[in-house]
């Protein structure tokens, strides 16, 4: 299959992390034991999509989901370390990339690791294909390589994770990636139309209410929030529906391949202009580099396509069930 990583220069596939990690305070908002609760979420009719914003989060339209259960607030290393513990398992960017699957890749390229974000130089140009840098050993342990680690940061939420690799915690639950319309509804707190999760002011209008980008990105990050990378989960205010962090933090895989319109099914492999013949899936929610002036998809309604075999310090996730639970 074709990845991301085949998409880069071998030098790309090399390059030496250069960057500092991010500010990344070992602070804790929602305390260990309150980790793992979940939400039931009634369902109902509601306006899924936008047509103010992007082409792709169109045409909006009246919908209606079933109820469902989801995860109050995204995955945290602890839940995803007890999932490890358990059952032995290696992610994707531990094992790196086989031979059977990419036969043209010289052995020494097919070493793990995963992409990391590195910001440009102040007095240099730039362009989201210099910004991302293969970086060898890192993964969800090692976010930003081999010198980066998530001690102190348990209620963090865990990236770093492709697709599959989030569908094998959710199961190993017995529960599922939610659909982008389940995800979309719940996000949305139960404010039908609004253009954020809260309403319609902005995420850094008076309080932060959010971990976004704060500044001119890619170039300055003023950590407003306190945050120039990810948070630990709840550190901001819940939404109407008890829900943490569905603005911004990291970006969140959903299970709903991606199109560039919601006028047509694109099949089960999605499929997105940008990355001919590649699986994509639905990322939602926006991330920590999503700011004022790039991005501006830290919206309930906004969307990104992803490629399910990438994963990136800034894509994370949370699960659903079918129904109401007991709990």
């Amino acid at each position: 299959m074709l990845t991301f990583h085949l998409r880069f220069s071998l030098l790309t596939l090399v390059a030496v992390l250069t960057a500092c990690e991010p500010k990344q305070p070992a602070t804790v908002c929602l305390p260990l034991e309150s980790l793992g609760a979940t939400v039931n979420i009634q369902g109902g009719e509601f306006q899924f999509g936008d047509n103010r914003f992007y082409v792709d989060e169109g045409p909006a339209a009246r919908t209606t989901v079933a109820s469902f259960n989801i995860d109050r607030h995204e995955v945290t290393n602890a839940q995803f370390s007890a999932f490890v513990e358990a059952t032995g398992y290696l992610t994707a960017a531990e094992v790196g990339l086989s031979e059977e699957d990419f036969p043209d890749l010289p052995t020494q390229y097919r070493v793990p690791g995963s992409m990391v974000f590195v910001p440009p130089a102040d007095d240099q140009p730039s362009s989201p294909a210099q910004w991302w840098q293969f970086v060898a050993d890192a993964n969800w342990r090692h976010p930003y390589g081999p010198d980066s680690d998530i001690i102190g940061k348990d209620t963090y939420p865990v990236v770093q994770l492709t697709h599959q690799d989030a569908q094998a915690y959710a199961q190993w639950l017995g529960r599922r990636l939610p659909a982008e319309i389940e995800w979309e509804y719940a996000a949305r707190g139960g404010l039908d139309g609004a253009i954020y999760s809260w309403g319609d002011e902005k995420p850094h209008d008076g309080k932060a209410k959010a971990n976004t980008w704060q500044g001119l990105f890619p170039h300055v990050n003023l950590a407003e929030d306190g945050y120039s990378g990810s948070a630990p989960v709840g550190c901001y205010a819940s939404n109407g529906l008890g829900l943490l962090d569905t603005t911004g933090n990291v970006w969140e895989w959903t299970n709903t391949p991606y199109g560039p319109d919601r006028k047509r099914d694109y099949g089960r492999n999605g499929f997105d202009p940008q990355q001919p013949g590649v699986v994509v899936k639905t990322l939602k929610g926006g991330s920590f580099l999503c700011a004022d002036n790039y991005c501006q998809r830290y919206r309930p309604a906004a969307r990104q396509a992803q490629d399910v075999t990438v994963a990136s310090p800034h894509i994370g996730f949370r699960t659903v069930a079918d129904g109401l639970s007991d709990n």
